[in-house]
């Protein structure tokens, strides 16, 4: 029979063990998790404005109630923002006597008019409660996110903190921000590269592509003179039914199994050779990135967990905190006149002296 005090040593050695695995798994979640940004908070509106994400939410649920398309169309403006001088809100600028704006550029001729209307009517509820002190960047970035939610994908939280930039990029530096629906992944994975993506991330964040639509003109390349041999041929057969011509300028979804629903059926689609741009299907045919979409496929919840890891990272791009940028009155356009950027930036201020 064992003796007291060695019952004792292996019931010490059992809670050790038990505490190495939990702290394992503490170390493990706090990994996965990309480190903040200085000046982004998870609590940033809490005190400032407890109910913005409900009011954020429950516009939104109205609007894809009627429409569920709209949710691809903001997904995509925050992308678009993030990508090009990171997630400040530029690409809701509309031009001014110094150039076009970034919403001009080539890349983003297809983005959704109504998305935009949709953040600034965001912007607008939100002032409406919470006075001026959200950043239009913030709002795209949480009409992002419950556009993957409230289209039945993962629910998760964004730091905010982020402010608007006062100027857009040019129209050069648009365009080599957000790579082409006709790049191969070398060159996707490339241009991520620089922004600190890797090929998981560069997998997960395609996967917004499981909802919303395209113009022809960003695939027919596929289909025209000939059709891409890569492509299933019943696929490429129906998509020449809605594209019957090289410059024919109708739309079709993006992800043909479910094409409203935020899921891993994207993934399902490229390993069935029914991607829809080369940019899409290439992730499957290069061996860099062929497993991680084969992952994807079979494990949803693999999917989302690197999603929303992605999206982190993403959402953090160059943006601007503190006494940067400005708080805009209107999306659209920068503050009229420095007294009212300077009076936002003073409301921050008093807003921190308080907390302190």
């Amino acid at each position: 029979m064992a003796s007291a005090s060695s019952k004792s040593a292996f019931f010490t050695f059992l809670l050790t063990l038990t505490f190495l695995s939990f702290s394992h798994i503490e170390v493990s979640e706090a990994q996965a998790t990309p480190p903040i940004v200085k000046g982004l908070s998870w609590t940033f509106y809490d005190s400032k404005c407890p109910k913005l994400e409900s009011i954020i939410r429950t516009e939104l649920k109205k609007i894809f109630d009627k429409d569920i398309g709209q949710a691809a169309g903001l997904l995509r403006v925050h992308f678009h923002d993030c990508f090009v001088q990171g997630c400040d809100g530029s690409v809701l600028l509309d031009g001014s006597a110094s150039g076009p704006s970034e919403k001009d550029a080539p890349p983003n001729l297809t983005l959704r008019a109504e998305a935009f209307k949709i953040i600034e009517k965001l912007r607008s509820s939100v002032q409406k409660q919470c006075g001026r002190i959200v950043s239009c960047a913030d709002i795209t970035a949480v009409a992002a996110r419950d556009s993957v939610f409230l289209s039945g994908g993962p629910d998760y939280k964004i730091p905010l903190g982020r402010r608007d930039s006062l100027t857009f990029a040019t129209q050069e530096v648009t365009k080599q921000n957000l790579p082409s629906p006709t790049s191969n992944t070398t060159t996707i994975l490339n241009s991520l590269a620089t922004k600190n993506l890797n090929p998981t991330d560069v997998v997960a964040l395609s996967g917004g592509h499981t909802i919303g639509i395209s113009h022809c003109s960003s695939f027919t390349n596929r289909l025209y003179p000939t059709q891409d041999t890569v492509m299933d041929k019943t696929y490429g057969k129906n998509l020449k039914l809605t594209c019957p011509t090289s410059t024919t300028d109708n739309t079709t979804v993006l992800d043909i199994r479910s094409p409203n629903k935020f899921d891993n059926k994207y993934y399902v689609d490229l390993m069935n050779r029914q991607g829809l741009f080369t940019s899409d299907q290439d992730l499957y045919t290069d061996k860099r990135t062929k497993s991680i979409v084969t992952d994807f496929a079979v494990n949803q919840s693999l999917f989302y967990e690197k999603f929303i890891a992605a999206m982190l990272k993403m959402g953090q791009f160059n943006v601007l905190t503190g006494t940067q940028g400005e708080i805009r009155a209107n999306c659209s356009a920068r503050n009229k006149d420095s007294k009212s950027f300077i009076a936002s930036v003073a409301e921050d201020v008093v807003e921190g002296f308080l907390e302190m």
